[in-house]
């Protein structure tokens, strides 16, 4: 069983999933795969839209969207969760990031670094100073970890992942896939649960 997670760091909802994959890892037994894709190109060939965009005069969507995240927080335990000031975030550089430290075998701790700075102790992540101070901070390579995602490689990959996850389907992130079953926002958590499970048994 394949289990997969397209992720975005300037996602908010894909930062929540990140901070409940571990429980459904302990939970399931299952491995999660994350696939860095780059949400601004799965927008661009879906026709797709930030919610943020869709819904910025849409007052009680907002509100609702809101208390949404905070009973999904109080569900999780999470209480460092903050939304950025500086949103929205070009994440292009960090997205080629964390292919780049893939590469390097650091991926999971700049996984956590970025998506920590972004969505927990925000910063101005659209500054390539503050990424790279940032990622210092955090003890990684900042100077490898940007050369190596200017690698043409590096690009392509990222471009050749966001393709892909066009083609099966995707048109935002958060994400999943359970072999080839789709489902998308963290509200959809429950059903992946019960998809690895369900396969699971039928194994057994």
């Amino acid at each position: 069983m394949k289990v997969e997670f397209l992720f975005d760091f300037g996602s908010p909802n894909a930062y929540l999933c990140h901070r409940v994959i571990p429980e459904i890892e302990r939970r399931t037994g299952v491995t999660v795969a994350y696939v860095p894709i780059l949400l601004g190109g799965i927008f661009k060939a879906t026709g797709n839209r930030s919610p943020v965009e869709v819904y910025a005069g849409v007052e009680n969507k907002n509100k609702y969207d809101a208390l949404e995240t905070e009973r999904f927080c109080a569900e999780h335990g999470i209480t460092d969760f903050s939304f950025n000031p500086f949103f929205p975030i070009n994440t292009l550089v960090l997205m080629r990031g964390a292919i780049a430290a893939r590469k390097l075998g650091v991926f999971e701790p700049y996984v956590d670094a970025v998506y920590r700075y972004m969505w927990s102790d925000p910063r101005n992540l659209n500054d390539p100073s503050v990424i790279g101070a940032s990622l210092t901070e955090a003890g990684l390579d900042a100077a490898a970890l940007i050369a190596k995602s200017q690698d043409p490689e590096v690009k392509q990959e990222l471009v050749q992942a966001t393709q892909e996850a066009v083609e099966r389907g995707a048109f935002g992130s958060p994400t999943f896939y359970v072999d080839d079953e789709m489902y998308f926002g963290k509200d959809r958590l429950h059903m992946v649960v019960a998809e690895i499970e369900k396969r699971k048994a039928e194994t057994a």
